[in-house]
């Protein structure tokens, strides 16, 4: 009880509770020592129960439930446990820091990769304690209460300290929401006098931050292993690379993408253009005494062999890059600069990287100053021919009418052909507003660079806005013709509402929805940790060249970072040896051969208990080396598929609205139909038996698909009907397999398990969700998916128990029932029988082997009581058990025994039973 202003209290729920409970009782007491009827004591041992199950859980019986004045249901033992505000994910797994801060953050051009700005007024509380210690230390105050008087002061001495102090140390930022583990990084700190953080622009790109107002809380690591760890592991110049694709996360983007296009680009008709020069540094001087223009086309050592056409500008440029890296010769375009990038960090590693990355980022913020770029709306051209087309469009539409009130089209038809007919008119404006723009326009540079925006927006901007769609989706029949620029009709204005809205609302929508993803992801993977080097499997899984419908499927991308399972060879030459990695040029070097299968190590097959081991994982995409022992690839392969979620939350993809087609059974609900393995709504379906197509015939509103097979020796004709309107998938006469899918749609994962076993259901799994990503242009390694399919096959059902403790009809992990048939074999005991399963990732989360995993996941009064009831060990093996008992997490350093571990050494635990007898009684 917590007493407030006024003479009131404020109490816990649970005094409530227990208070029904005692007076229930002692009621029920003097009743039974009245001898009172057995009508008034049976009622009175129900409400008994009644409040004893409120206190234990009130949400239990919604019929009885125990509330405060009529209204508000009391909050019991099991509702302080569970949900979001419970015990263990408000208190126990999530946590208030202190030495934190937040501000806005604003962008530090002049800042390296590895630095931040951060106001020195925030520096000094943060940094608070060190500076206390130094002023001590330095005799400049006797106690803590007068240094931290000397603190508030803020005289000179203070911030001589605070900067000494900084000189080595790290801190944190973070940016919510922390989707993927670059949403936290470890720079360090400069001192700056504004309230802003500063942030070095290529970093943005990985906190997914612009500066509109965002905000970022900054984090002081305090000991000196947390320092070692920020330094080493988490510095935002060792965290170039993308742990989701190996992709580079450190772009050049924006003004310094504009800055190197200028600076790069060849203008024919510039000043000196056509002069030779014997060597570079002679063409660097012409430029320097102004004899030749920065874009002018020269010569370079026309003479000799080896001569080429090149600028001043790209001469400069060429400057800032390693020496033996080579001549760059061409236009820097934004896709050209993440090419370089890719490649710098490939042969000088990320260390090596960091200065060419801070030399391009000035060049590109120099030049682009230098250019003077810049637009206005008179750059945009007038487009003369739009009026014409617009007016044709309106003809093809005033006959599509005439067809549909003549009744030779439906309503959807007449649709369709509408939206069409607008389509192909907005792309026909959009290509002549393209040939409008002269080549020198700035618009054209700004586009053409890749720095901002695209041909799209100019439609939008210079011609027509086109098709909108509706709140449900749907395009709109209404198209709008007029361009930003004339601006638009109030019609029109209320049409493009619409879209404009749906997308803001599906947004925040989505957003929960791929949160929530994330969430069981995370939570079904959480305890997949590198165990060993090499678990010695000889199985694995084959990687093909035919994507399986597959946007932009790359071999040699699904080949580079994984561990060959045999030797690969290109004719008689062998390229990769047994247990090699497959660097990249290998990986291309098998593209360009005719090989169409390899055969690779997987996380699905490998042999380790309880996590997996180097070998079968491969290649850390992060940090571009073989993954390290105690490497946490579960949590990196569920961050990897929950990050980009948000982006395939929308049916369709939009521009402010504008209508583009999507199968609307894909993005992240089919997603999450997937991994959850539920049946799908439009399932395919498939045939149980081997045979041959004998019929397929309509009859009414279904059809028939007959198969000839064979049944234990007997021939026999077996049926399949699906309604009508389902294209079917095969021919009369066609051969089918046990398990082909024989109808359009999506396969229900149980069935095809049931029919194909394991390795069909896996690679159909990996196929589906790599399909969807692919199609938004998210690059996602197929290892992640593998690790999260793992979890799904990682539980079995026991189906003869033998000598175990096991009960038959169980669900326990792989792992566990591994190690205890081992235990028995070792005994000479019988051991237990399995059947494989396959479980979505919620339920594979809630049979977890920690239950204290599985209670803070969900439905966690239930998991705790099974847990009871079974009387569970929880074994400590994932992250989430450590955390909730507060202990260093089993990863990294820690895992492997890099860290210098202090243990308290507890007193011995005495029971009751072996205690003195005064202790006992006491």
């Amino acid at each position: 009880m917590v007493a407030l202003d006024g003479g009131r209290y404020a109490t816990s729920d649970l005094n409530d509770l227990y208070r029904r409970v005692i007076n229930r009782n002692n009621r029920l007491k003097k009743l039974l020592e009245l001898k009172a009827p057995d009508v008034i004591v049976i009622n009175e041992k129900r409400m008994l129960q009644e409040a004893v199950d409120a206190l234990i859980d009130n949400a239990a019986r919604p019929a009885s439930k125990q509330t405060v004045g009529g209204k508000r249901a009391l909050r019991s033992l099991a509702d302080i446990l569970k949900g979001k505000q419970g015990r263990f994910r408000q208190n126990l797994l999530g946590k208030r820091v202190d030495y934190s801060g937040r501000s806005v953050i604003v962008v530090g051009p002049h800042l390296r990769l590895d630095e931040c700005g951060l106001p020195k007024k925030m520096a000094l509380e943060l940094f608070r304690p060190f500076v206390i210690r130094e002023v001590l230390k330095r005799e400049l105050a006797h106690n803590i209460r007068n240094a931290s008087r000397l603190i508030d002061e803020a005289s000179p001495e203070i911030w001589a300290i605070l900067e000494e102090i900084i000189a080595d140390k790290k801190v944190l930022l973070n940016r919510a929401p922390t989707l993927h583990r670059l949403n936290i990084q470890a720079f360090k700190p400069r001192l700056i006098e504004d309230l802003c953080i500063q942030i070095p622009p290529f970093v943005c790109t990985a906190f997914n931050a612009d500066f509109d107002g965002d905000q970022m809380a900054v984090h002081v690591p305090l000991s000196e292993e947390a320092q070692a760890e920020a330094n080493d592991i988490m510095l935002s110049s060792r965290n170039l690379l993308k742990p989701a694709s190996g992709e580079s996360v450190a772009k050049p983007d924006k003004d310094v993408v504009l800055g190197c296009y200028y600076l790069t680009l060849l203008n024919l008709g510039a000043k000196g253009a056509g002069k030779i020069f014997a060597t570079t540094g002679e063409a660097r001087l012409a430029y320097n005494n102004n004899f030749i223009d920065i874009s002018a086309p020269i010569m370079i050592g026309i003479f000799g062999k080896g001569g080429f056409e090149t600028s001043a500008g790209r001469i400069i440029f060429n400057e800032i890059l390693p020496g033996d890296f080579g001549f760059v010769n061409e236009t820097q375009t934004k896709k050209s600069l993440s090419r370089l990038v890719n490649r710098l960090i490939e042969r000088y590693g990320q260390e090596g990287t960091k200065d060419v990355l801070d030399a391009i980022k000035e060049l590109g913020y120099r030049y682009a100053s230098t250019s003077g770029i810049s637009w206005g709306m008179d750059d945009i051209p007038e487009l003369k021919e739009k009026a014409g087309l617009i007016e044709e469009a309106r003809t093809k539409i005033g006959e599509v009418w005439g067809h549909y009130t003549n009744g030779l089209l439906t309503v959807k038809e007449r649709r369709k052909r509408i939206v069409e007919i607008w389509e192909n008119t907005a792309d026909k404006v959009g290509e002549a507003a393209s040939r409008t723009l002269p080549s020198g326009n700035s618009i054209n540079i700004i586009f053409s660079s890749g720095s901002r925006g695209s041909s799209h927006q100019l439609q939008q901007m210079v011609g027509m806005k086109g098709v909108v769609i509706n709140t449900k989706g749907e395009p709109i029949e209404l198209a709008v013709t007029s361009s930003l620029k004339e601006g638009h009709t109030v019609l029109e204005y209320f049409t493009t509402a619409h879209g404009a809205r749906k997308v803001l609302a599906d947004t925040a929508l989505g957003t929960a929805k791929a949160g929530y993803l994330t969430r069981r992801l995370i939570d079904v993977s959480q305890s997949v940790v590198v165990k060993e080097e090499d678990c010695k499997t000889k199985n694995g899984i084959s990687i093909y060249r035919d994507g399986g419908g597959i946007v932009n499927y790359s071999f040699a991308r699904h080949l580079s970072s994984r561990t060959a399972l045999e030797n690969i060879k290109i004719g008689r030459k062998t390229i990769v040896k047994t247990g090699e990695i497959i660097d990249r040029a290998a990986a291309e070097e098998i593209e360009k051969s005719s090989l169409n299968e390899v055969k690779v190590r997987s996380p699905i097959t490998c042999k380790t208990l309880y996590g997996i081991c180097s070998k079968c994982y491969g290649l850390d995409l992060g940090r571009n080396e073989p993954v390290q022992v105690g490497e946490a690839v579960g949590v990196i392969a569920a961050q990897s598929i929950g990050e980009p979620g948000t982006q395939l939350v929308l049916r369709t993809k939009h521009a402010g609205g504008i209508a583009v087609a999507m199968d609307i059974t894909k993005g992240l609900p089919r997603v999450e139909e997937v991994f959850e393995a539920r049946s799908p709504k439009n399932m395919a379906t498939l045939s149980e038996y081997e045979g041959r197509i004998a019929k397929i015939e309509d009859r009414g509103l279904l059809r028939t698909i007959g198969i000839d097979t064979v049944v234990r020796g007997k021939k026999k004709l077996v049926e399949y009907q699906i309604p009508r309107s389902t294209t079917v998938r095969v021919s009369e006469g066609d051969k089918v397999e046990v398990g082909q899918v024989l109808t359009e749609g999506n396969v229900d994962l149980q069935e095809l398990f049931r029919l194909k076993g394991k390795e069909e259901t896996y690679r159909y799994i990996i196929n589906e969700v790599e399909k969807i990503y692919a199609s938004e242009g998210v690059l996602l390694s197929m290892k992640h998916l593998e690790v999260i399919v793992r979890q799904m096959f990682s539980h079995v059902r026991i189906m003869e128990s033998g000598d175990t403790d096991l009960v038959v009809g169980d669900i326990v992990g792989k792992s566990r029932f591994i190690e205890v048939n081992q235990a028995v074999k070792a005994d000479g005991g019988l051991q237990a029988k399995e059947g494989e399963i396959l479980l979505g990732i919620g339920q594979s989360a809630l049979h977890a082997e920690g239950w204290l995993a599985a209670a803070s996941f969900q439905e966690t009064a239930r998991v705790l009581i099974r847990s009871a009831v079974e009387g569970r060990v929880d074994r400590l093996i994932g992250l989430k058990e450590n955390v909730i008992i507060g202990r260093l997490l089993p990863i990294g350093p820690v895992f492997r025994g890099e860290t210098l571990v202090v243990e308290i050494p507890r007193e011995e635990e005495t029971t009751v039973a072996e205690a003195p007898r005064e202790n006992a009684a006491g």
